[in-house]
């Protein structure tokens, strides 16, 4: 999952370049229609979990990253309707901060950019990003402050499962949604964490996880899944369709 996911044309945000631009609020979250998954932070888990099926997934660099199931098909998000509304009580932080966004730059250092191709920005309308001065706006600042809080809870998120790899607590799964109209959708190579495999570490490992708050993440992580149904049963109102019973993650 890359991290510009859905960012058309990010640029890094410049004081000159960007000097007169405005953000004017649009409706809607068209942006993230084709975004089947998305990354969360480990901060997000305990209202995610309520309505999101949280697995985690390996990226190209080889790390894993907690993602929350928005659809079971490629390029669907089954959580945006016709109308563009984001149809979920809980509105991942990712999706917030668009569109803004943290990107590393050479030699590990992070630059702030901006997607140019969204319909909101503008020279007339809205809030500025910079003043006469050609500073900070509060309403820029307030977006950096959140990208900046959002890198930390990153950084502990990455922590979190550094962790659980190196335990080997993880295992590979596939959600499978089987429709009454025939249509079966797959999804392979989804990490979970082993419930086996979590009963049978040593006490001081287990000890660990529970000083730094990751027994509580991994219990909301397993709660969740039992959401996967979820996704099925919108998948199939989406199409006007009935469901066969709702698949379930294989036992652990």
């Amino acid at each position: 999952m890359s991290d510009t996911l859905y960012y058309d044309k990010p640029v890094l945000l410049n004081r000159d370049k960007h000097r007169h631009r405005r953000i004017r609020a649009t409706p809607g979250f068209a942006f993230a229609r084709d975004a089947n998954s998305l990354y969360l932070a480990g901060v997000e888990f305990n209202e995610a979990c309520k309505e999101y099926a949280i697995v985690f997934t390996r990226q190209k660099d080889g790390k894993v990253a907690p993602v929350v199931m928005l659809g079971l098909r490629n390029r669907e998000n089954l959580f945006v309707d016709d109308e563009d509304r984001w149809t979920g009580s809980y509105v991942p932080a990712f999706v917030r901060r668009y569109p803004f966004v943290l990107a590393e730059l050479p030699g590990q250092q992070m630059g702030v950019c901006i997607d140019e191709a969204f319909a909101g920005i503008n020279d007339t309308e809205g809030e500025a990003l910079f003043d006469e001065k050609g500073g900070n706006t509060p309403f820029l600042q307030n977006a950096l402050d959140f990208l900046q809080r959002y890198q930390a809870e990153y950084l502990r998120t990455e922590a979190f499962c550094r962790h659980l790899s190196d335990a080997g607590l993880l295992t590979e799964m596939s959600a499978k949604a089987d429709l009454v109209d025939g249509r079966t959708f797959t999804v392979a190579g989804l990490l979970v964490v082993d419930e086996k495999k979590l009963h049978a570490l040593p006490d001081d490992k287990a000890m660990a996880l529970f000083r730094a708050g990751e027994l509580h993440l991994i219990s909301m992580h397993l709660l969740s899944l039992s959401n996967l149904s979820r996704l099925v049963d919108r998948m199939a109102g989406r199409a006007g369709s009935a469901v066969a019973p709702a698949a379930k993650p294989p036992a652990q």
